[in-house]
């Protein structure tokens, strides 16, 4: 420690310095940091123009049904299901026809074909438990008429739009048209199109009114889903012998 008393004031700042210039430290420092460069200025502030205003484009009307094409017959339904431009755009090999007899015990009507469907509705696996069911129920398959609302496998229908198109409708012609005794409505996406609020508890059993009559319906769950759940097959097997036990 240098006693700048004795050693003058002068002395010690020098000696100061020379410890500092031994320590490698030949520059002044400051604690505050600088900026050295200049930062950019601002670019001039313009006169700001307003936004053109975006008007949303309305939303498209749903294209009602041409009720002038749809046939009148059971039999001429199945060539249009195959070729209507309203009912679907897609060609005719990427649809499938319903299939049964005019009259059946039962009509199946469900909300599309399976993935892998083709020449006949209801193929793969949610067919394979349908033809379990059946056997179970003990009814005749040639006693059967299976259909579907749409023509074609279409993975996350909009069933909203579609009803507002007038599908719906069209399903009940065709039902009206195959005339069923009876009829499971296989999917709760399905009642509001057959006119009907989708129930919280299925399946329900309740009639569809097709325009020129009323038919017994009982209302299922998809039989994707039934597939998946083993006890909800257990709730439908339930409801169905209740169901044919009333109509007896």
């Amino acid at each position: 420690m240098i006693d700048a008393a004795k050693s003058g004031l002068a002395e010690a700042v020098a000696a100061a310095f020379e410890w500092w210039r031994d320590a490698g430290v030949d520059r002044c420092w400051e604690d505050q940091p600088q900026s050295w460069i200049a930062p950019p200025e601002p670019p001039a502030q313009e006169e700001a123009s307003p936004s053109p205003v975006v008007m949303a484009a309305p939303a498209p009307i749903a294209q009602g049904p041409d009720r002038s094409n749809w046939p009148t017959a059971f039999d001429a339904f199945f060539p249009y299901w195959l070729q209507d431009q309203w009912l679907d755009t897609s060609p005719r090999e990427a649809r499938v026809a319903p299939r049964g007899q005019l009259g059946a015990d039962l009509m199946v009507l469900v909300g599309e074909p399976e993935q892998q469907d083709s020449d006949r509705l209801l193929s793969g696996p949610q067919g394979r438990l349908l033809d379990a069911m059946l056997a179970a129920m003990g009814i005749e398959e040639a006693k059967v008429y299976c259909a579907s609302i749409l023509p074609r496998a279409t993975p996350h229908a909009d069933w909203a739009a579609l009803r507002a198109r007038g599908l719906g409708d069209l399903a009940l012609h065709h039902i009206a048209l195959a005339a069923p005794k009876r009829l499971i409505a296989f999917g709760g996406h399905l009642l509001p199109l057959l006119g009907h609020d989708p129930a919280n508890n299925l399946p329900i059993s309740t009639e569809v009114n097709h325009g020129s009559g009323k038919i017994p319906m009982l209302a299922a769950r998809d039989l994707a889903v039934l597939l998946e759940r083993p006890r909800w097959k257990a709730r439908f097997w339930q409801s169905w012998l209740e169901w044919t036990r009333d109509a007896k």
